[in-house]
Order: structure tokens, then C-alpha cells, then sequence
């Protein structure tokens, strides 16, 4: 099972459709480490057999969600239906945009956005300088949020409460030698994560990526997304990443959080 897929067998209660998470299963097995798959390997990263899968599969096809050569499948542009509804009603990377190319161009780095889902984050907005990372982000792209800076952000953010039940269910895979992956050590983290108001990763989703990251604020308080810039330990040192970079990203996410004010 891979890092995208939940236990679809255990249904939380008798509203629970499970041959709707099963489909939905499949379409996020896709993404942008592995744009096509055979049947086989749809059923090993959804987590479902492959009888299961070939029927899915299938059915999405015929929706025009699927495309497939004979051999592997991939999504089609169409996946992107599903979400335009909800992107189109949020705001938040259209305000955030302008914001993220200022601070792109005074760091000479990669700057991104992403909101918190489950236990993973989601990139909701990106600046790209170069690639730094051996798998590609995307919009969408989803990373485990206990190795990342934003995940971090967004998880100390939480109420306790939720934040210990997120943690409890996330499977904490230690991705480098460096990922944090002990409950109580990243308590502890982001309990200074929280007080700081920032958060820095070295090194923890992948070796010789950095990063550092900020919460951006709703105008209720409440923290909407987190902003991050990313960089290579052979380019940067974390000195000047806390010094140089963190008081502009802070600087950034202040001015996104005054303009979410007028939405």
C-alpha cells in the first residue's frame, strides 16, 4: 500500500461507500513520480485488487478520465474537473501568487504554497527556479507532512487534539536517515514550530533539500495554508536560510495574511 492510500476496509460507519473510496483510490495512485501504470501496479499503490482496479480503471476510461495504450494507463486533463469547483471558489493561490514570484525573485529559490490534507500537504501554488528534488512538484503534488517545513507549519497549527490524532494515523516513514519520525520528538518540534511561528527541514523528505516555511492566516486567525522556500544544502547554508530567507518569507506570508483580510 503506498503512502497515498488509506484502509478502505474499515468503514467509519454504515454511510461509508466504499466502492467510492476505492475509485478515488486509483486516481490519486496517479501523480507526478508515476503519471502512467499497468493494471498491476494500480492495484499494488491503490491497495485494491486487481479484478477491482481493472474494473475502476475501466469506468474511468469510459468517463474520458482515463486514457490507455493497451499496456499502462494515465489521467486524462479531465481528472482536473473534479477539483476546479473547489479551487475556482478558493481564493487563496490567485491572492497568494504575486506574493510568491516577489519572494521567488528577492531569495533567487523556489517558492511554494500547500494546505493540509489528512495527514499529507498539498501544493496549491508554486514558483519554480530549478529542480531540486528528484521527483517533480506539481499543483497536487502531495508530500507527508511530518518531513516537510510546511507540513510542519500546518500541523502545529492544529489543535492539539486533532494534531495528535492526525499523528497517531500517519504512518511517520522515515523517507532520509534525517526524517523525525519519533511521536514525541516531533511533538516537541512542533510545539516550537508553533511558538516561533516558522519551521525549517533539512534534509528530512530528501538529502540536500532545505527548506523553510510560515503560516499564512484566514481572517479569523486560523492558519489557511503555509508558504515555503526551498533550496540545496550545496547552495545554501541553513545560517543564511534562518537569517536571510526566513525574514522575507515571514515578511511575504504577513502581506498575503493582510490582503486575505479584504476576500
Amino acid at each position: 500500500m503506498n503512502a497515498h492510500s488509506e484502509p478502505l476496509g474499515e468503514a467509519a460507519s454504515g454511510d461509508f461507500v466504499q466502492s467510492l473510496a476505492r475509485g478515488l483510490a486509483v486516481i490519486r495512485a496517479f501523480d507526478a513520480e508515476y503519471p502512467e501504470l499497468s493494471l498491476s501496479e494500480v492495484s499494488r499503490r491503490a491497495g485494491i485488487p486487481a479484478a477491482a482496479a481493472r474494473r475502476f480503471l475501466r469506468t474511468l476510461e469510459t468517463l474520458g478520465y482515463v486514457r490507455s495504450d493497451g499496456r499502462t494507463f494515465a489521467l486524462t486533463p479531465r481528472v482536473l474537473e473534479l477539483g476546479f469547483s473547489y479551487l475556482s471558489a478558493l481564493s487563496l493561490p490567485e491572492v497568494m501568487q504575486p506574493h510568491l514570484e516577489r519572494l521567488s525573485r528577492e531569495t533567487g529559490e523556489s517558492v511554494s504554497a500547500a494546505v493540509l490534507a489528512g495527514d499529507e500537504i498539498v501544493y496549491v501554488a508554486r514558483v519554480p527556479t530549478r529542480r531540486i528534488m528528484t521527483i517533480g512538484i506539481t499543483i497536487g503534488t502531495r508530500f507527508p507532512a511530518h518531513a516537510t517545513s510546511m507540513g510542519r507549519v500546518l500541523l502545529a497549527a492544529l489543535p492539539e487534539v486533532q494534531r495528535d490524532e492526525v499523528l497517531a494515523r500517519a504512518p511517520m516513514e522515515a523517507l532520509t536517515e534525517r526524517t523525525v519520525i519519533d511521536a514525541d520528538c516531533l511533538r516537541a518540534e512542533l510545539g516550537r514550530v508553533r511558538e516561533d511561528g516558522w519551521a525549517i527541514v533539512d534534509g528530512e523528505l530528501e538529502i540536500g533539500l532545505r527548506s523553510a516555511a510560515a503560516p499564512v492566516r484566514r481572517r479569523d486567525g486560523s492558519v489557511a495554508a503555509a508558504v515555503n522556500v526551498s533550496t540545496s544544502a550545496s547552495r545554501e547554508s541553513l545560517a543564511r536560510l534562518r537569517d536571510e530567507h526566513v525574514p522575507r518569507l515571514l515578511e511575504t506570508t504577513a502581506a498575503i495574511t493582510e490582503d486575505l483580510r479584504h476576500v
